[in-house]
């Protein structure tokens, strides 16, 4: 009797990973990715890239405008997402955390709230112990052992691993629109953060406390130091080439660079080379022959604050006190 085609059974491919079982080496394949880390299909749109070719059809709906948003115009990338989106007009929340209450427009974002409360940290790195509680930071971290940096900057080349970066890096290096303006002193910023940032200096605003003690700190990076040197928590990363101690990843690589002889910093009006992109802005003044810094006493301008810090100590000096107040 002739076997019937329906009982013969199909070979599957098996992820070596997590053991999971694919119908296709294609899918396989893209399934490795994300392990991996590595986006290896980019969209001919924008700068963004996935791990899998379907993931990439889905999202080029965004640009073909398949699903978009009647009420503001928005483009989705499917039909569910769009649905989801809409609530955020009608300010429907059908999803509640049974812990806190708080309210979600859908279960995806209920189901990653809910590990906050039970601690649980299902995706798990193969190269180390850090365990995460979404598969997105997960597979951005993977990138740490690969050194995968998929998105890549169209102006100067520059790769970066995330996403967020690559757009920062734009704002800060590329771009000089400043949107956000301080409402104390009128000084423009970049991005939001940074006036908020910026704004404490004004309102004298210490939002980061410490657990152990009462000091309160403006910055995270000012709580994360205190940490570190009074009461010894957290780690401090040691230059592999000296052993100074850094309590920021971007203060280490800095570091590193000088010991390297790297300057990835070039000015386009000079042949000179800069470790710090802050370097390079502080020389391309010198082209400029800008002046933005004016001393209050006498009205001196200077290319550089710590050169107006400078001068005002001295003409303070000069001056006088008594003399001061009649300003």
């Amino acid at each position: 009797m002739e076997a019937d085609s329906n009982d013969i059974t199909r070979p599957y491919y098996v992820c070596t990973v997590c053991d999971k079982r694919f119908t296709t080496k294609a899918r396989l394949m893209d399934h490795r990715n994300r392990h991996t880390g590595e986006n290896v299909y980019s969209c001919s749109q924008c700068e963004r890239s996935f791990s899998s070719r379907s993931a990439l059809s889905t999202h080029m709906n965004i640009h073909t405008g398949k699903y978009k948003c009647t009420e503001c115009g928005r483009c989705c990338h499917s039909d569910k997402h769009l649905a989801i989106h809409r609530r955020s007009h009608s300010g429907e929340k059908p999803f509640e955390c049974n812990v806190c209450s708080k309210r979600f427009t859908e279960a995806g974002s209920l189901v990653k709230h809910s590990r906050i409360h039970s601690g649980q940290k299902p995706y798990k790195c193969t190269e180390c112990d850090k365990a995460f509680t979404r598969a997105g930071t997960l597979i951005i971290h993977v990138r740490v052992h690969t050194g995968n940096k998929p998105y890549k900057c169209s102006l100067c080349n520059k790769s970066f691993s995330q996403i967020s970066h690559l757009q920062s890096h734009k704002r800060h290096v590329h771009s000089n629109r400043r949107p956000y303006d301080c409402p104390y002193c009128g000084k423009l910023f970049k991005t939001n953060t940074a006036l908020q940032r910026h704004v404490r200096i004004h309102t004298g605003a210490k939002p980061y406390s410490c657990r152990h003690c009462s000091e309160r700190f403006t910055q995270p990076g000012q709580l994360t130091r205190h940490l570190l040197k009074s009461h010894n928590e957290g780690t401090w990363l040691t230059c592999r080439i000296c052993q100074k101690k850094f309590y920021h990843s971007g203060n280490l690589k800095t570091h590193l660079r000088r010991h390297e002889g790297v300057k990835p910093y070039v000015c386009s009006e000079c042949p000179k080379h800069f470790c710090e992109a802050s370097n390079l802005k502080r020389h391309q003044l010198t082209h400029l022959n800008y002046k933005p810094f004016c001393c209050g006493l006498c009205g001196k301008y200077f290319r550089h604050k710590y050169s107006v810090k400078k001068h005002f100590k001295r003409c303070f000096d000069i001056v006088g006190y008594g003399d001061l107040l009649m300003f």
